[in-house]
């Protein structure tokens, strides 16, 4: 078969690989997007695109430093992508609800308020009647909360094909179901062996989710991202819907316009398989509706199954290869794609096109686990 010759290709159409290659594509870079799929069909299809980095980093350093950087570029994400007409149209920042069940959890929750707000962060506790009034929905026996205004959501698939459509119009051209099976170099560049033929590029970006560690690349261990099963529930709500993504101890919901609820997420050590269980569902569907009753009532719109790449210390890895020249992972994001896309792309463009190392690549550094 005939080669082709990007400057950068992209291992995975995921919203790390979209939001990759739309950034180089925007700073002129010649790329294709190559994925064994189809766009957004792996962790992201299951995601419910939560942006809250004071509820899923609570004081877990580095990842929670990584993950307020990662906020703080939403807008301006958001921004740029709506300028090249593509932006998502469902985008909020309307803040989320951590809830307690318990008077020992409403004491912490309070605890963390305080910290959040001695940093300057716009969060409030609320009291088990407060935090009724700030959301009617809730059971009445919630014994507190704690409000963050600076937290939201996006629809994560909608995200991606935006992402992609904008990166399409700025030339990168997709290879949809084509497996790559191993990177090498070759001469000046690098080379890929899939199953349509081979591609060479100048340099490759990996970023294949929990498909990552599948791909030889030189000689030596794979990268180790393990796949991690996360089951989403989508309900059709009834009546008025929540004000804001609620956080419970065992689930979250996050309301769309549209009427949807979504529910989410099992986390399972279950290998690539992609089945949805009627466990998980039991599961998601009993802490949903024992945070917010009405959940009864809901009409079941279905489940999604995403793998979420998961490393040993829940960061990603973000850098060059130190064995395989022409060779940058992007890979490892676990529970964070959605929230650490902008901030990854923006590192990876960074790197590959300009050089230039930013203090946050040090903290994801695929050195981490040996000569990567």
């Amino acid at each position: 078969m005939a080669e082709s010759s990007p400057d950068i290709a992209v291992i995975g159409a995921g919203v790390i690989g979209c939001a990759v290659a739309w950034e180089l594509a925007r700073r002129g870079a010649r790329v294709q997007l190559i994925d064994c799929r189809d766009v957004a069909l792996g962790a992201t299809q299951a995601s419910a695109g939560v942006l809250a980095p004071y509820i899923e980093g609570h004081d877990k350093a580095p990842l929670l430093e990584l993950s307020i950087r990662g906020l703080a570029l939403y807008d301006g994400f958001i921004d740029r992508l709506r300028r090249d007409g593509h932006g998502p149209a469902h985008y909020y920042r309307t803040g989320t609800l951590e809830t307690a069940a318990d008077g020992d959890g409403a004491a912490a929750l309070e605890r963390h308020a305080g910290l959040l707000a001695s940093r300057g962060v716009d969060a409030e506790f609320l009291d088990a009647r407060a935090v009724r009034e700030a959301e009617p929905h809730l059971a009445p026996e919630t014994a507190g909360g704690l409000l963050v205004r600076t937290h939201g959501f996006v629809n994560a698939p909608e995200l991606t094909f935006a992402l992609w459509e904008a990166a399409a119009e700025r030339g990168v051209h997709t290879r949809r179901s084509c497996q790559v099976t191993r990177i090498d170099r070759d001469g000046s560049g690098v080379r890929l062996d899939t199953g349509e033929g081979v591609v060479k590029a100048r340099q490759v970006v990996l970023a294949a989710g929990s498909w990552s560690g599948r791909i030889a690349a030189g000689e030596g261990p794979a990268v180790p991202v393990r796949p991690v099963r996360g089951q989403l529930l989508y309900l059709e709500w009834k009546g008025a819907p929540l004000r804001r993504v609620v956080w419970g101890p065992s689930c979250y919901l996050v309301p769309w316009t549209d009427g949807s609820l979504l529910v989410g997420a099992t986390v399972e050590d279950a290998g690539f398989d992609e089945r949805a269980t009627a466990s998980g569902v039991h599961d998601l569907l009993g802490a949903a509706c024992a945070l917010v009753p009405q959940g009864w009532q809901a009409g079941f719109a279905g489940v999604r199954v995403g793998l979420r790449p998961a490393t040993a210390d829940e960061l990603p890895i973000v850098g060059r290869s130190a064995r395989l020249e022409g060779l940058v992972y992007a890979t490892g994001h676990y529970r964070n794609g959605i929230l650490l896309a902008p901030l990854t792309a923006t590192l990876v463009a960074d790197l590959v096109l300009e050089g230039r190392t930013a203090p946050e690549l040090e903290q994801m550094n695929p050195a981490r686990f040996g000569a990567l």
